[in-house]
């Protein structure tokens, strides 16, 4: 592709966004994190990317949408990358698939399965879908200080929506059911779509990236027959987001970052 003033998705410049970067699913949970910054404003809005660039803590940050999915969420990071990024916080929505995870709970994704294809584009499927340290300490930190339910550990991440909630409409169902019982076997905490590939990209490229994610439902909490009610009231991930990434910020600064 040829050289093009701005980027091609994203439509952003070097200058347009800083080095921290939170990267929200939908565009329209994006002036609500923006709302958080000192200053935001929007610099760019295209297809499933908006982003917004403020300060927090004096350090220049921003938000960008990635859409559903790895695919849209690997260009927003290769593209943010090629602006200067080189710090991101996935945050959204998760199912949740152990237990004891309940709608309304926070997970911080230690790591992912990389149950989706994105990432085998970027490396062989031996290669571990792995949260950068700092960001997921600094996560659970900041869910801790906010006195919200916490699970950490594994994700798995699909590329398929339905194919985890209607596995017996696929031709393949055998092949869903069945790795959906190892996820449950191996205490898997919940399903999502896109940190697998953003973990994987971010290795590719040298940068960081951690996740953390409010459950809507469990489907095994309802299967087993306990109680839960549906949660969809995104602000509690959005502020773990938010409050980790000044901890972050503050640690950076701490070890000359």
């Amino acid at each position: 592709m040829h050289e093009l003033p701005k980027q091609y998705h994203i439509d952003c410049a070097p200058g347009d966004v800083g080095r921290y970067c939170i990267l929200p699913g939908d565009p329209g949970r994006v002036p609500a994190i923006a709302a958080l910054f000192d200053n935001a404003r929007m610099v760019a809005q295209n297809r499933e990317f908006t982003t917004y660039t403020g300060t927090l803590l004096g350090e220049k940050v921003s938000v960008c949408s990635t859409g559903i999915g790895g695919p849209s969420a690997s260009i927003a990071m290769e593209e943010l990358h090629k602006c200067g990024t080189d710090t991101f916080i996935r945050t959204g929505t998760c199912g949740g698939i152990a237990l004891e995870v309940q709608s309304g709970d926070i997970v911080v994704a230690t790591g992912a399965i990389r149950f989706e294809h994105t990432s085998m584009e970027y490396a062989p499927i031996e290669f571990p879908a792995v949260a950068d340290f700092e960001i997921t300490d600094c996560l659970a930190r900041a869910t801790r200080k906010l006195d919200l339910p916490l699970h950490t550990g594994i994700v798995q991440c699909k590329d398929s929506f339905y194919g985890q909630h209607s596995p017996d409409a696929s031709p393949v169902y055998y092949e869903l059911k069945q790795k959906w019982e190892s996820w449950k076997r191996l205490g898997v905490k919940a399903s999502e779509m896109e940190s697998a590939a953003l973990f994987v990209v971010a290795a590719a490229l040298g940068c960081r990236c951690g996740s953390c994610f409010h459950v809507v439902w469990n489907q095994e909490r309802e299967a087993a027959g306990l109680d839960q009610k549906m949660s969809e009231d995104t602000t509690a991930s959005v502020r773990v987001a938010v409050e980790g990434l000044k901890l972050l910020i503050e640690e950076d600064r701490k070890q000359g970052r």
